[in-house]
């Protein structure tokens, strides 16, 4: 009774959130220049494209949980390493102002 409950209430939650992440991961990347990916030694757009899309096509139509496992750990890699990557050298970073020495509670001045 726990695992019929589990295998419909819990499990296609899980399936739906893969999917919503995946495409959020896709659009970001749709939506970032070519030359970021270049400018952040990162691989190409269309390469991202290429997974991001493939994960989404595997969420939404496939649900084979092997493959859907390799689609998260891409998205989450896309989320956690290539995007930051590509807001730092589009200049889309967090810094609104400031010097470079500037810490989260002021300027750092070594200590002086």
């Amino acid at each position: 009774m726990l695992m019929d409950g589990f295998d419909r209430g819990v499990i296609p939650l899980l399936g739906l959130a893969m999917l919503v992440l995946a495409v959020v991961a896709f659009v970001f990347a749709l939506l970032a220049r070519e030359d970021a990916y270049r400018a952040a030694d990162k691989q190409t757009k269309t390469f991202w494209l290429v997974i991001l899309g493939i994960t989404v096509l595997v969420d939404f139509f496939l649900g084979m949980l092997f493959l859907e496992i390799a689609g998260l750990v891409a998205t989450i890699v896309f989320f956690v390493d290539v995007r930051p990557a590509l807001k730092q050298v589009s200049g889309g970073g967090r810094r609104r102002g400031g010097s470079s020495s500037d810490g989260p509670y002021g300027p750092y001045n070594g200590g002086r």
